[in-house]
């Protein structure tokens, strides 16, 4: 398997999707808490992007066993199309997710078993979302655990690395009794800081599966859209993406962000533009890169943001 192989294997272009929430993690860390572990972030890093090609590698490898048209199979999924060995893809499959589970118990023993608990719950959600007899993916599921697991998984674990000596949340196991023990006031701040994230990482799955709705359906592959309409799917797209916007103003309104967060809003013209273009056509090639523009756009502008707003505070 060639480097180029590898790479459009594991899709290496869409992990924008997990690199935002880790940065943004990191300097919300910075900003809002004024705590960072370099030493954890590096390892968790590591880790995170391992498991993220692994779980794309995944979603390849099922995509191509469980097609139903064969059209598919040898000239648009990567498996076919340099016809991998699919035993070799599963064993490179396992060693990615075996070296992400190995700094995962490090940074563990680093932190707590509280970590082991979300670390878990994320691979679970990253494995079962493409593999086993029902996906998450092939259900109307997919953008919801995408957004979540993603959006609001690694970047609450990004934080935690940094702040997990603060006890802002603790899990405590004596004797019969366990119990969870956290600020209130700040894991509201995380969880809403989180929205944007959640939003634009789940409307790349919305606007893929938009896309490919006709196909879907010919794979016996039953999406969100098809459930939802094609039209109600692309007013979902919609209210996800300005809905970013909002949790910004409110989180400038109640001092989960400094006001200069209202940077954010520079990005606004082009993403209507970007965002009416995908609501007049759905078409993978030449609509679908609107989604990760957008993400790009927007998330881009909050690092900017968080970065003004370490400066000037």
């Amino acid at each position: 398997m060639t480097v180029k192989v590898f790479l459009e294997l594991v899709e290496i272009r869409t992990k924008l999707a997990s690199l935002f929430p880790f940065v943004i993690g990191w300097l919300f860390s910075l900003y809002y808490f004024e705590q960072v572990n370099i030493e954890n972030m590096i390892l968790f890093f590591a880790a995170m992007l391992s498991f993220d090609m692994a779980t794309t590698a995944i979603n390849n490898l099922m995509d191509y066993k469980k097609a139903h048209d064969n059209e598919y199979q040898k000239t648009m999924n990567i498996v076919g199309v340099a016809s991998l060995d699919v035993k070799h893809v599963s064993w490179l499959i396992y060693g990615m997710i075996a070296f992400s589970s190995v700094i995962g118990l490090i940074l563990t023993y680093r932190t707590s078993l509280l970590l082991l608990m979300m670390g878990g719950l994320c691979f679970l959600i990253g494995i079962f979302y493409t593999f086993g007899p029902v996906p998450l993916s092939r259900m109307p599921l997919g953008e919801m655990f995408s957004g979540v697991t993603m959006g609001f998984g690694i970047f609450f674990i990004t934080i935690y690395l940094n702040i997990a000596h603060l006890d802002i949340i603790t899990f405590v196991w004596q004797g019969n009794l366990i119990g969870l023990y956290g600020n209130v006031s700040q894991l509201v701040a995380i969880v809403w800081a989180s929205l944007p994230l959640i939003f634009t990482i789940a409307n790349i799955m919305l606007a893929n599966n938009l896309c490919d709705l006709d196909q879907d359906v010919k794979n016996h592959r039953y999406t969100l859209p098809f459930y939802l309409g094609r039209e109600n799917g692309i007013r979902l797209f919609n209210v996800l993406m300005y809905g970013c916007y909002a949790t910004i103003i409110i989180g400038i309104i109640f001092g989960v962000y400094h006001w200069v967060m209202f940077v954010v809003l520079l990005t606004l013209p082009k993403i209507k533009a970007n965002t009416q273009l995908f609501t007049q056509k759905q078409i993978k090639s030449e609509t679908f890169s609107v989604s990760i523009k957008n993400l790009v756009l927007f998330n881009g502008a909050q690092i900017i943001g968080l970065l003004l707003s370490i400066v000037l505070r």
